[in-house]
């Protein structure tokens, strides 16, 4: 996965005069959402150990003191930017298969293709914040380590959901589970990711979409 869409083209400026006569508990959930946009963006550029947590306050106008009273610990900030990174693709991959006008598995491909459409107009930066933080956290803090186990498997469920509908549709092959499928695609999808990193090119996750499917999961 990858920062995609005007939803992680985060504007962190704020508008003073609503703010002051904000509910409390509007302006509370407010800071929150901007300290989760402003750690996506952070965290994808300069990585978990290279971003502060003071540059992350500095940037939303958050004081110290005030962090805690929304996360316990830099830590448990990681774990629901994770979540909050990857809540945007869970919502645009079920619009797609809830679209009533196209089969699951071109859904499927078309919501890939998107993706590599922003992949591609953002010059290959960033890669997944998932893949990101498997790389760097992955084995070393267990609260982001469940974080991102349970990111991933929200995702391979919802792919295996639709690659389930496909099949019943007839343009998924049936002697390999859905399950089996979906795990695969995720992980191809992750190198495939990384390979683009590093070739700053996308051949490697077009390849990665033709090859699955558009030829191994076909029926």
């Amino acid at each position: 996965m990858s920062v995609i869409k005007a939803h992680f083209l985060f504007d962190i400026r704020d508008n003073w005069s609503y703010y002051k006569v904000m509910p409390k508990s509007v302006k509370k959930e407010s800071n929150r959402e901007n300290l989760l946009n402003q750690g996506v963006n952070l965290f994808m550029n300069q990585g978990y150990h290279g971003t502060g947590l003071q540059e992350i306050l500095d940037a939303v106008n958050v004081p110290k003191g005030s962090f805690y009273n929304y996360f316990g610990s830099k830590e448990d900030f990681g774990a629901d930017v994770i979540q909050h990174y990857t809540e945007p693709f869970i919502m645009q991959l079920t619009a797609h298969l809830d679209n009533s006008d196209a089969d699951a598995l071109s859904a499927i491909r078309r919501y890939f293709d998107e993706l590599i459409v922003e992949l591609e107009k953002n010059e290959f930066k960033g890669g997944c914040l998932l893949g990101n933080f498997m790389g760097e956290m992955g084995d070393t803090s267990e609260v982001c380590q469940k974080s991102l186990q349970s990111a991933v498997k929200r995702y391979r469920d919802l792919l295996q959901l639709g690659l389930a509908k496909a099949q019943q549709q007839g343009t998924v092959r049936l002697d390999k589970s859905a399950e089996e499928m979906a795990d695969l695609l995720v992980n191809t999808w992750q190198g495939a990711l990384l390979r683009m990193k590093i070739e700053k090119s996308s051949a490697p996750i077009k390849q990665c979409c033709q090859d699955l499917l558009g030829d191994y999961f076909r029926s």
